[in-house]
């Protein structure tokens, strides 16, 4: 082989430079072990007008690539030698812009309608960290170059390539240069970009929102109060009777604590009939027919006296219809309601021994009526004492209680606890809804008709051969309208009521308890409670275990809870209207926390400044080369033989020795400068193996 074919095949260290700059390849393969001629040889490597071609067909697609990258990196144009780093850097701002404007039209949406969205967003997320990566790690691999054009330590070598490539690497870099390097802020990109993945995931925030259902509620309303109980007759002539439904209800709290909730779900279940398909209800306010009651102090009606008075009231008087056998008269001393009248009534006291003043039975409880019970004529003008402006009473009345529900109390003439209570027809402005299995209803307004009217109750007395009595009627429908509100419009001109003869029904149900005697024989005695004083004979008594009607117990409470569950059975019957509301089911929807994207964002911002500030420093520093992470130069020039034989023994790595100061410098012209070495390392020259490689191989 000639002398001028030796350096076209292996070229000086200022032609190779420029060889590689040019975008050759170093390959290494195995070698073939066939034993070849030199002129076979020669003729391998002599270039000839196919050798291009067969070299480049020889090249896979890899190779192809990274060879064309090697041609943009030695070009003269920094455009050309950054092009891809910038590429990767657009495609990483294209994703996160991407990114923005899914979020922008997903947010506030069920996530049932943008689920194929939301994985977009993921892939986005890991293309755009990935490609941000590129422009970072390839910029500070060519930082590591310029960092040895200007004679460093050894040891920087191994950092910078280590920082390039992971964040271990990049914090040691960042605690080498301390911050005080552009390096650094290639380091600390690495480093950050490690949680651009945890950021994108924060921004999205999946709560659970109720939207509006097909399906509606539907709650119980009422404009007319129709039982659909059959009427009776005796000969003929239509008879009063109590409305069973109600009568149940009132028949519970007049001898007890009245109805009790039933637990269901997270609450209890309602006392009516409501339909709601999903646990999230509301209605609209609405207005229905009701049962309405207040209580009212009357202490000031009521004076002491021990006065001679008929007594009524004790535990075993006989009905007042047995006439063989009337109330008697008797002393007693208490709380007389028109005690200076002829005929003043006990209200609360006690039977006093005028021979030897020794006390008797005591009075501690008793409910009076301000209606006669056998004619319903009213007592104090129009059967009402303070709420005389109220129609359509189903029960006025006066009850006194023994201050702390006892004996004792009485015989110390303790003053008793005296109200005036009314039960009437009403109308009530209902907010009603329906959350996670409790029902709750709140009266928002109440309507009482105070308008004048005629007393409607009428009575005529009758007698035949048979028997003697009294016919009583009713005479008034219950009508009367809400226009009085400032309710909805639907609600102005709707009817309210009921007819004369269902509101007799249930009047007739509170007879067994209006009036009624709660006494006691002496302090230690139970208490014995008598009721139903309107039948002959014998007197009804029991022992309750629970009085409702006897201080300290709550009265007024007692008669709304009363009223409301009369309510409710109103509401409840056939004749009951529906009211329509919105059901809402519940519905995971998208919520997009803007701040979270500050952090990638910023990223993106700082990866642009890194590179462009990369591009502008390196872009005149022709002597280094543009080498980026690429481990071609380490390659090409190697290290003197002496200088390498020191890095082989671990001795020579000892903190002690002076080594750890070693100082090299790479000069593309000349290879790697060592500090204390006059000799340079050359292009390396490849030994002449006892097979040579075959054509297209350097």
């Amino acid at each position: 082989m000639t002398e001028t074919n030796k350096k076209s095949c292996i070229a000086g260290p200022r032609a190779q430079d420029s060889h590689l700059r040019a975008g050759a390849l170093l390959q290494y393969h195995n070698t073939d072990t066939t034993p070849h001629s030199e002129a076979e040889d020669e003729r391998k490597v002599s270039p000839s007008s196919g050798s291009t071609g067969q070299e480049n067909r020889s090249l896979d697609f890899t190779q192809r690539i990274e060879k064309k990258l090697a041609e943009y990196n030695a070009s003269n144009s920094v455009f050309k030698r950054w092009l891809f780093e910038m590429l990767s850097w657009l495609i990483s701002a294209f994703c996160m812009i991407a990114i923005v404007f899914i979020y922008v039209h997903v947010k506030d949406r069920p996530i049932s309608e943008s689920a194929s969205l939301l994985i977009w967003t993921n892939v986005l997320g890991k293309v755009a960290s990935a490609a941000l990566i590129v422009p970072t790690s390839e910029a500070l691999g060519q930082l590591k170059w310029n960092w040895f054009h200007n004679s460093n330590a050894m040891w920087d070598f191994e950092i910078f390539d280590k920082a390039s490539r992971g964040p271990w690497g990049a914090l040691m870099l960042l605690f080498r240069t301390k911050g005080r390097s552009l390096a650094a802020l290639g380091a600390l990109l690495v480093v950050l970009l490690l949680a651009i993945d945890t950021f994108f995931q924060q921004v999205v925030e999946m709560p659970d929102r109720w939207t509006l259902q097909t399906t509606a509620a539907v709650a119980p309303m009422a404009y007319v109060y129709d039982p659909g109980s059959p009427m009776q007759y005796r000969d003929g002539f239509e008879m009063a009777q109590k409305e069973r439904d109600t009568f149940l209800v009132i028949e519970k709290f007049s001898y007890g604590n009245g109805t009790q909730p039933v637990l269901f779900g997270n609450g209890t279940r309602p006392d009516i009939p409501v339909s709601c398909p999903t646990s999230n209800c509301t209605w609209p306010l609405f207005e229905t027919l009701s049962i309405c009651s207040q209580c009212a102090d009357i202490s000031s009606q009521l004076s002491f006296a021990c006065v001679n008075h008929t007594v009524d009231w004790k535990a075993g008087s006989e009905g007042m219809f047995d006439l063989q056998q009337p109330y008697p008269n008797a002393t007693g001393c208490g709380y007389f309601l028109n005690a200076t009248s002829e005929n003043p009534t006990l209200m609360s006291g006690y039977l006093l021994d005028p021979v030897d003043s020794s006390v008797g039975e005591a009075l501690i409880m008793r409910t009076l009526p301000l209606t006669t019970l056998t004619g319903k004529e009213p007592l104090y003008g129009n059967g009402s004492i303070l709420f005389k402006h109220v129609r359509h009473s189903i029960a006025d009345l006066l009850i006194v209680s023994a201050s702390n529900g006892s004996a004792d109390a009485v015989y110390r003439n303790t003053t008793p606890v005296a109200q005036e209570c009314i039960i009437s027809w009403c109308i009530k402005t209902m907010k009603s809804s329906y959350s996670l299995g409790e029902y709750s209803e709140t009266v928002v307004a109440t309507f009482l008709n105070t308008t004048s009217g005629p007393f409607p109750w009428e009575s005529f007395p009758y007698e035949t051969e048979l028997e003697n009595g009294t016919d009583i009627f009713y005479m008034e429908n219950i009508t009367f309208r809400a226009n009085a509100l400032s309710s909805p419009s639907e609600y102005a001109t709707k009817e309210y009521g009921t007819s004369n003869t269902t509101a007799s029904s249930i009047i007739t149900g509170f007879n067994d308890i209006f009036p009624a005697f709660t006494t006691m024989m002496n302090e230690s005695a139970t208490p014995v409670f008598r009721y139903k004083t309107w039948k002959p004979g014998p007197s009804w008594t029991q022992f309750l275990s629970f009085n409702p009607w006897l201080a300290p117990n709550n009265v007024t409470r007692h008669m709304e809870r009363l009223a409301m569950s009369m309510t409710n059975v109103i509401r409840s019957a056939p004749s009951r209207n529906d009211v329509i509301g919105h059901a809402y089911g519940n519905e995971t929807y998208i919520s997009v926390r803007w701040e979270w994207l500050i952090f990638p964002l910023l990223l993106l911002l700082l990866s642009l400044a890194f590179l462009v500030s990369t591009m502008i420093k390196t872009s005149k520093d022709g002597a280094t080369g543009i080498w980026k992470t690429s481990a071609m130069p380490a390659l090409i020039y190697s290290l003197p033989k002496e200088t390498q034989g020191q890095f082989t023994k671990s001795s020579t790595w000892s903190s002690a020795k002076d080594t750890k100061k070693l100082r090299i410098r790479l000069l593309p012209d000349m290879g790697w400068r060592v500090s204390g070495h006059s000799q340079l390392s050359m292009s390396p020259q490849l030994p002449r193996p006892a097979v040579r490689a075959p054509r297209g191989w350097i």
